[in-house]
């Protein structure tokens, strides 16, 4: 499992020019699933994220986490994450988890960090979606379960 971590100071994401998922302060995170991610991936994942100390203090240190600032995440699925660019000019993505897959993930890597606490909004599994955020920082980090 891979996802970007991206601090934002708000996001939303549409479909067929409808807005399916909006945040205020908090996380955007694109989520990408492999083959061989279960359940226990996303759980660690989830919690990793949940707890990282990437909002500023105080005293301007990167020392809170998302329960600290009662942060909220947009949660997107992106399987172009585990696109493999190294051959030819169009990527491969055969390390992607087929759909059928990927959504059982994808779903249960959203419902950890709502038993977490946070408020989670996503975007629609499979679709075509316009995302749009403010990178607060800007914070960009790669979480990965493997």
């Amino acid at each position: 499992m891979r996802v970007i971590v991206q601090r934002a100071r708000e996001a939303s994401v549409t479909v067929n020019k409808e807005i399916v998922g909006k945040i205020s302060k908090g996380l955007m995170l694109l989520v990408g699933i492999t083959h061989e991610d279960t359940e226990a991936d996303a759980k660690y994942v989830a919690e990793k994220i949940t707890n990282l100390r990437i909002f500023e203090d105080e005293n301007e240190k990167m020392n809170l986490s998302l329960l600290d600032v009662n942060g909220e995440v947009l949660s997107v699925s992106q399987f172009t994450l585990y696109g493999d660019c190294r051959k030819g000019r169009r990527p491969n993505f055969m390390d992607a988890a087929k759909p059928e897959h990927a959504v059982n993930i994808y779903e249960s890597f959203n419902h950890e960090l709502r038993k977490l606490g946070i408020h989670v909004e996503t975007g629609a599994f499979g679709e075509m979606m316009d995302v749009q955020f403010v990178n607060e920082g800007p914070v960009t980090l790669i979480v990965e379960s493997k």
